[in-house]
C-alpha cells in the first residue's frame, strides 16, 4: 500500500471533516494562572490566585471531558493556558488525554520545565511543544515578562527539551517591547537551537475586553515593516492573497471559520465556546453534555445570522486581514463590528508587498476612502526605506570585499580616484 506524508492524512481527513461537521480540533485551556506576568497577554492570571484555582475543572472532569471528545471523534488535541505546568496534575492529564491516542501539542513558556518533566514527555512523546521566546535579550524579555530570573528557566526549559530531541517549535509575539530582538530569536532558534521560529504581531484585547494588551501593540507601519524585512513572509502572503483573495460566496452567517464546524475551545472552567477568544456563547460542560453541547449549543452558535450589513460581509481580501467576530468581540463588544485595525493592516500590507486588491465595497481604505491617503503616505514611506536597507545591506555585503582589493592593490590614498 502506498504510503501517504501526514500533511496529506491530514488534508484528506479535514475535508472528511468538514463536510460531516465532526469536532475533529479541540482546545483546551488547563488553567489562566501563569508564573509570568506578560503585559501582551489575554488571559493571564496570577499563580496564587486561589479562586481561579478552585474553578478549574479537576483531573476527574477533564478525563470524563476527554472521554466524551474522543467518542464524539476528536482527534487532534492543544493543551495551552496560562502555564499548562502551572497545574501539579497537568501530567495525569496530559497522559489520560495521551493513553485515548489524541495528537496533541503543548504550548507552554518553558519557564517550569523540569529535567523530570522533560524525559516523562520522552516516554510520552506529544506531537508537537511550542515554546514563547519573548525577547534574545534576558533584559528584553524581562521587560515583558515582568518576572526576574524568567529568562533563564526559560533557556533552560528550551535547552532540556532539545537535548532529548523532542519535537519542539520556538515563536515569539512581536511587540513594542522586543520588536528589535526578532531576527536575533530567529537566528538564536534556527542557528543555535536548530528548530523552527514564527512570531505573531496581532495582539487581541484581554478576554474580559481590558484593552491594557494594545498598549504594547505594535502600529500598522511597523508590522508590515516586519513584513518587509523577511523574503519568506512576503513570499507568503502573495500566496495568500492569490490563493484565497478574490470574489468569494457572501454568507448570511457572523461565522465563516471552521469554529463549530471542525473545532472547539474549553476554559479551565469547562465553558465550550466556539474558539479561544469568542466567549459571547459558552455552554457549560460541567451542566452538560459534551453531545449536547456540540450537536446542538455550538451547531446554533455557528449558524448565527447577521443583522446587519458590514463592510466585512462582501470583503474579498478576508484572508490576508484575519478579521473574525471573535476579534470583534473583543474590540468592539460586538461579533459583527469591523476592527479598524486589521482593515488598515490588509490594506496597507497588500499595496506595499504589491498584491492586488480585489473590489469589495465602501472601505475607508480604499481610493477616495477618508483614510486612502494617510495610507498611500506610509506606503510610500515603507517602500523608500525598504530600499534603503536593501541599498545599505548590500554595501556592507561588498565593503570586505573593497577592502581587500585595495589592500592587495598597496593603495590606501584614493587620491587617482579610481576606487570611486
Amino acid at each position: 500500500m502506498e504510503s501517504i506524508s501526514y500533511a496529506e492524512f491530514s488534508q484528506e481527513l479535514h475535508s472528511r471533516v468538514n463536510r460531516e461537521r465532526l469536532p475533529a480540533s479541540a482546545t483546551i485551556e488547563v488553567t489562566r494562572r501563569c508564573p509570568l506576568t506578560c503585559s501582551h497577554c489575554y488571559n493571564n492570571l496570577p499563580m496564587s490566585d486561589r479562586e481561579a484555582r478552585r474553578r478549574e475543572l479537576s483531573y476527574e472532569e477533564h478525563c470524563r471531558l476527554i472521554d466524551e471528545i474522543v467518542e464524539a471523534g476528536c482527534l487532534w488535541l492543544l493543551y495551552t493556558g496560562g502555564e499548562i505546568f502551572a497545574r501539579k496534575d497537568f501530567l495525569d492529564i496530559y497522559t489520560y488525554a495521551k493513553r485515548r491516542g489524541l495528537i496533541i501539542t503543548l504550548f507552554t513558556n518553558g519557564t517550569l520545565i523540569t529535567p523530570e518533566i522533560a524525559d516523562y514527555l520522552v516516554e510520552w512523546r506529544p506531537f508537537s511543544i511550542e515554546i514563547t521566546l519573548y525577547g534574545y535579550t534576558k533584559e528584553t524579555y524581562e521587560r515583558l515578562t515582568g518576572i526576574p530570573g524568567s529568562y533563564e528557566r526559560c533557556i533552560r526549559g528550551i535547552k532540556l527539551l532539545k537535548e532529548r530531541n523532542l519535537p519542539l517549535k520556538l515563536k515569539s509575539v512581536a511587540v513594542t517591547i522586543n520588536k528589535h530582538e526578532l531576527l536575533d530569536m530567529e537566528r538564536f532558534a534556527e542557528n543555535e537551537i536548530g528548530v523552527e521560529f514564527k512570531y505573531d504581531a496581532m495582539m487581541n484585547p484581554r478576554i474580559d475586553c481590558s484593552q491594557s494588551p494594545l498598549e504594547v501593540r505594535l502600529h500598522p507601519e511597523e508590522i508590515v515593516e516586519l513584513d518587509l524585512a523577511d523574503p519568506g513572509r512576503i513570499a507568503e502572503w502573495r500566496r495568500i492573497a492569490e490563493q484565497f483573495n478574490g470574489p468569494a460566496t457572501i454568507s448570511d452567517e457572523v461565522y465563516i471559520c471552521g469554529g463549530g464546524v471542525n473545532s472547539f475551545a474549553v476554559d479551565p472552567e469547562g465553558k465550550m465556546s466556539i474558539c479561544v477568544l469568542s466567549h459571547m456563547d459558552t455552554y457549560d460542560l460541567r451542566k452538560g453534555s459534551f453531545h449536547d453541547g456540540w450537536e446542538n449549543f455550538l451547531q446554533k452558535v455557528r449558524h448565527k445570522k447577521t443583522t446587519r450589513l458590514t463592510k466585512c460581509v462582501a470583503c474579498q481580501m478576508k484572508s490576508t486581514c484575519g478579521m473574525c467576530p471573535a476579534n470583534g468581540e473583543l474590540e468592539a463588544g460586538d461579533p459583527e463590528s469591523p476592527v479598524d485595525f486589521l482593515c488598515q493592516v490588509s490594506h496597507l500590507r497588500a499595496h506595499t508587498l504589491g498584491f492586488p486588491i480585489p473590489a469589495h465595497g465602501d472601505c475607508e481604505y480604499c481610493e477616495g476612502g477618508s483614510g486612502y491617503e494617510s495610507l498611500m503616505k506610509s506606503v510610500e514611506d515603507l517602500q523608500r526605506r525598504a530600499r534603503e536597507n536593501r541599498l545599505r545591506a548590500n554595501i556592507n555585503r561588498f565593503l570586505p570585499v573593497l577592502t581587500e582589493q585595495k589592500s592587495a592593490s598597496g593603495c590606501s590614498s584614493g587620491g587617482c580616484n579610481s576606487c570611486a
